[in-house]
């Protein structure tokens, strides 16, 4: 089976001027056909997200007519614009709407779902995504194509639509930055269009509101300062969304705090998205991913870390806009679509060749570091590897203990120490972490990662910990398979000095998670999850897994006295000998040698940050 969502690098479609031609004839046939004698350009198979979609299509046909002049296009313009006037722009409260701060206000807003009282709580997101979508209206609008009446009218409705946003409703209800942002950028849109003064206060309050209620509320998550996403520091639905808002933000005002911001975010996502563009966990879904939504800040941002952001792998079948279940065009989120037409700059395809903490990075090979240093996700030989669980524990480390209750040596009781260092076509990283197991002994677990950009080695040293102990070393998740990610539940290319076995849980459960079956990580975590799916945290639920398939590395029989060492290597047939001797230098600390690396891992300079020295060679 394959990831539903995950189907391969956005920067893989083509973006020049004749593609995106191309896409709007597509959009301008099909919404000449739809057109109804009204003026409505919603796709008959939706009912949800409707309030602002007939407008997106009409701001698409807008730019369309700016491109080409096509002679048919100012009439459908004004009869959709008209429609959206007359029957979708709604200034009666929403029965059972909650988070009203002014009742009966008489202020106009778009509705999630039509039907008065239906799904009132998406009201708020779709008065933003209306906003967007009539703004790049009245961009488009120079040169006659609608009447100075209809200009008019919607300018005063956008303004209405930003003052219900922002005076007679709770900002940002649902805790979502992507929807927060997108409402400032609407506002710093509608700014231009509005007199000097008027248009001055706009800007002031949006740029207020972004520093106030959404920069003043990050939240930190692997070194970054993020914009949450429905209660997390980042969802990789949303996040790249959020990225996509700031892009358009910096691009409409100017101001560097959004460039400033987005950079940040940019290099986060950059660290944590393996090189096929693979990603897993957030705070809304696990496995969806955004399509054309993310395109403007993956590409705008790409640019400006100088970062192959791009290989984030989103939802193809939304490569280029919103689809309706029945697979037609929606004008869902089109806004989206006309401000990536609009940045004309291409992608920047090459990797950023700075060290960046929680990733290491080097060819086809990526480990990507959660908040505590220990990877969440090794990919290598084109599979992917998530942090298994073990007595619910997760991660990838040292276990003492039987497989069924064993204490997993990860979690860090003290500073977290990070070292990189690169030679010949080498790249490693060496994480030291203070850790405490059941016995309140403090240990210190070494963990080496090199990479030659093919195959990686892992190196853990650990002191001597007796009895049952093995590697906790991963679990095998997904396999590239063209575009796409297949599932897997095999061995995948690993090699172990130690036995190296793959278990698999003994007994079922909501609880537990085998590779064999036919779920995928998001479906289990979304059943443990405390609220519906998508509403429920997934990675709070994948939180209370108990256990899972996983593979497991034996300790090795010549590792020095006083420790142990567990070594394995990624990405690379079992059958190639796997040869990694750990052993005491002259003075020099610890050395390990692979064959085609020398590593040292000297003793913690003046400061307590271990020293890490690389050589080509195993000698």
């Amino acid at each position: 089976m394959h990831l539903l969502h995950q189907r391969g690098p956005l920067h893989d479609l083509a973006d020049d001027p004749a593609a995106y031609d191309a896409v709007l004839t597509g959009v301008t046939a099909t919404a000449l056909a739809r057109l109804t004698p009204e003026g409505n350009l919603e796709n008959p198979a939706a009912g949800e997200d409707v309030g602002d979609t007939s407008l997106g299509i009409t701001s698409l046909l807008a730019l369309a007519w700016q491109r080409t002049k096509d002679p048919r296009l100012p009439e459908a313009v004004r009869r959709s614009l008209g429609f959206h006037l007359r029957e979708r722009v709604f200034t009666e409260d929403n029965p059972g709407y909650p988070n009203l701060t002014a009742r009966d206000s008489g202020l106009p807003y778009a509705r999630y779902v039509l039907e008065p009282g239906a799904h009132p709580i998406g009201d708020w997101p779709s008065t933003v995504w209306a906003l967007l979508q009539a703004v790049n209206v009245l961009d488009a609008s120079s040169g006659g194509l609608v009447d100075d009446e209809q200009y008019r009218e919607l300018l005063g409705v956008a303004g209405g639509y930003w003052r219900w946003l922002t005076e007679a409703t709770v900002f940002n209800p649902q805790d979502a930055a992507n929807q927060a942002i997108g409402c400032v950028v609407g506002g710093l849109m509608l700014a231009r269009h509005l007199p000097p003064e008027e248009g001055g206060a706009v800007r002031e309050r949006a740029l207020r509101l972004y520093l106030e209620e959404i920069r003043a509320r990050r939240v930190r998550d692997r070194g970054a300062a993020l914009p949450p996403e429905h209660g997390g520091a980042y969802d990789n639905n949303y996040g790249p969304i959020s990225l996509s808002f700031l892009a358009q933000a910096h691009r409409v005002s100017g101001e560097e705090v959004f460039a400033q911001d987005g950079d940040t975010l940019a290099r986060y996502i950059d660290a944590r998205v393996c090189g096929s563009g693979f990603d897993i966990g957030g705070p809304r879904y696990s496995e969806q991913h955004s399509a054309f939504e993310s395109v403007l800040g993956l590409r705008y941002f790409g640019r400006r870390i100088g970062a192959d952001i791009g290989r984030y792998a989103g939802d193809s079948r939304w490569g280029r806009h919103a689809v309706g279940a029945d697979g037609g065009v929606d004008g869902h989120f089109a806004f989206m679509l006309v401000w990536q037409i609009q940045d004309t700059p291409g992608w920047h395809r090459a990797p950023s060749t700075a060290p960046a903490c929680h990733q290491l990075r080097s060819g086809t090979v990526t480990v990507s570091f959660d908040d505590r240093m220990t990877p969440s996700v090794i990919e290598a030989g084109g599979t992917a590897l998530i942090a298994a669980a073990v007595n619910r524990q997760h991660g990838f480390g040292p276990v003492v203990g039987l497989a069924s209750d064993g204490f997993l040596l990860c979690r860090p009781m003290g500073a977290v120490r990070v070292a990189d260092h690169r030679a010949g076509g080498l790249a490693a990283k060496l994480v030291t972490k203070p850790v405490v197991g059941r016995d309140h002994v403090l240990r210190h677990v070494r963990s080496l990662y090199v990479t030659d950009g093919t195959r990686l080695w892992m190196t853990v040293i650990v002191e001597r910990l007796g009895g049952e102990r093995y590697l906790l070393a991963g679990m095998p998740y997904v396999t590239a398979d063209g575009d796409r990610f297949r599932r897997v539940a095999d061995l995948p290319l690993v090699a172990a000095v130690g036995e190296l076995r793959l278990t698999h849980p003994q007994r079922g459960g909501a609880d537990t998670f085998d590779a064999r079956s036919e779920l995928t990580q998001q479906q289990v975590a979304f059943e443990l999850a405390a609220d519906p799916r998508g509403y429920g945290d997934p990675d709070a639920g994948w939180r209370h897994v108990r256990a899972t398939s996983a593979l497991e590395v034996g300790v090795s029989a010549d590792s020095p006295e006083g420790l142990d060492v567990f070594a394995v290597r990624y990405g690379a047939v079992a059958a190639e000998p796997l040869g990694v001797v750990c052993e005491w230098g002259e003075g020099e600390g610890l050395v390990v040698r692979a064959g085609v690396f020398t590593a040292v891992l000297g003793a913690a300079d003046a400061y307590g940050e271990p020293g890490l020295t690389l050589t080509s060679g195993g000698s």
